[in-house]
């Protein structure tokens, strides 16, 4: 899309663009470019250009922080009048009485939801295909757009709307951000109600914006959160940053592709040029690091799907980790000793850095298949060994950006990550948007601007 949230916003609020324009361009380019990528589960054509209405009618449009911003909501939250998916033939068919809160808040700011995005079932693995078909990355429709805010992912990288809602518990805005070029936030723990499902996965989840600008990342954000200060990415004046840089994987014996370390490395010299103290300094995660958050994610999807209406409809993986699930419940855990022991890891690292900067992926994006009829061990070893960088950081309940970094040999896009302590979204931002000053990225994928 040629615009930014930003821009549209401040178009819409000064009168020089209504909202429902701004909403027609979304849609003609949904329809348009949907049909080969499978984005949306639904559109919400004439709702949509109703919504839009009703903010161009609006005598406080002039405050609104997205006045006319047409957003697409990922399909495992509430939206009034809608049925939520969340990806399975099992879930409620129900339309939802109500909006989740942060599609509320998102509306009280004059966003207009043009639609709902595919997920995996029950937003269990990394790459997005479910009941409707497989999505496909805008860069290379071979390619997986990740997951499991896939869906999101995709029709910002192919311009159908400036930004998205997204929703992360073990990577799942950041890996789609890496896989599509895409700048993607996970806030830290309570910063952006969650309630997510049954538990958001024992409180690894947290919703979070997708977008082509950190500025755009920023301003939804601080929408989200209702932090009006967040959206403020300016970097005039930044202090300088003491920045560690880790490219080990944190799961023992994976291997990283060499592009991806080097794209870290790049960066790393990129903000040294500029002033920050940057140097390699490897992370320890902890052993039972893994198996704590895999013991939640288990746990989690088990949760989730005792909430749907007919839980013999899962497909045969997502069955077999809620199985799995049970029998972690069954035995008391997850227990809240395997977060402590992160968390104490991570705070011994920051001791003497302010950032750390890993690559976001270890490989490139999985291919676009029917993951969903693969089995369970083939599905996890896909998504471990792809993606291993996320979820530590889900564990610890700390903030991390996923921001562009260069291509891979393939033509796809590389990624980096930005990790910081608790509070530290905004200081993210601003070095997210500093990098992208410094090297900016394409905002959309090939073919898809204008």
């Amino acid at each position: 899309m040629e615009e930014t949230a930003v821009g549209i916003a401040a178009a819409v609020r000064s009168g020089r663009m209504s909202a429902r324009a701004a909403t027609e361009q979304a849609l003609q380019r949904i329809a348009e470019r949907d049909p080969g990528l499978l984005a949306f589960r639904i559109v919400r054509g004439d709702q949509a250009l109703a919504e839009a209405d009703l903010v161009d009618a609006d005598p406080g449009r002039g405050s609104l922080p997205l006045a006319g911003v047409p957003i697409a909501v990922k399909d495992n939250v509430a939206v009034a009048g809608e049925v939520t998916g969340n990806g399975s033939a099992g879930s409620q068919q129900s339309p939802q009485p109500v909006d989740h809160e942060v599609v509320a808040r998102l509306r009280s700011a004059g966003a207009v939801v043009v639609g709902l995005t595919n997920v995996p079932e029950l937003c269990v693995f990394g790459a997005t295909d479910s009941t409707i078909g497989i999505t496909r990355n805008p860069w290379d429709r071979d390619r997986s757009p990740g997951g499991s805010s896939g869906g999101s992912a995709a029709a910002v990288a192919a311009g159908m709307v400036p930004v998205a809602h997204g929703n992360d518990g073990m990577g799942s805005i950041r890996i789609p951000a890496a896989c599509t070029g895409l700048v993607g936030m996970k806030p830290g723990l309570g910063t952006v109600p969650s309630n997510l499902g049954n538990g958001s996965w024992f409180d690894m989840a947290e919703h979070g914006p997708l977008s082509t600008t950190v500025a755009d990342s920023a301003l939804l954000l601080s929408v989200l959160a209702a932090r009006p200060e967040l959206a403020d990415v300016g970097i005039e004046g930044r202090a300088s940053q003491r920045i560690g840089v880790s490219v080990r994987a944190p799961v023992l014996g994976l291997t990283v592709d060499r592009e991806f370390a080097a794209a870290t490395r790049a960066v790393a010299e990129l903000l040294a040029s500029t002033g920050h103290r940057v140097r390699e300094h490897e992370v320890r995660y902890p052993i039972k690091a893994g198996p704590a958050a895999m013991a939640r994610w288990f746990a989690g999807a088990e949760l989730d799907a005792r909430l749907l209406a007919d839980r013999s409809l899962l497909d045969r993986r997502v069955a077999r980790h809620a199985r799995l699930g049970r029998w972690v419940l069954a035995t008391g855990r997850p227990r809240p000793a395997g977060r402590t022991l992160v968390q104490q890891a991570a705070e011994r690292y920051f001791a003497d850095v302010d950032v750390l900067l890993t690559p976001m992926l270890a490989h490139p994006p999985l291919p676009a298949v029917a993951w969903s009829s693969r089995g369970w061990a083939a599905n996890l070893i896909a998504n471990v060994r792809y993606a291993p960088f996320a979820a530590p950081w889900n564990l610890a309940g700390w903030p991390a950006l996923a921001v562009p970094a260069g291509f891979h040999r393939s033509g796809l896009p590389l990624s980096v990550q930005l990790v910081a302590p608790p509070g530290g979204e905004s200081l993210l931002l601003k070095l997210g948007a500093e990098i992208e000053q410094l090297r900016p990225w394409p905002r959309t994928a090939p073919g898809y601007a204008g």
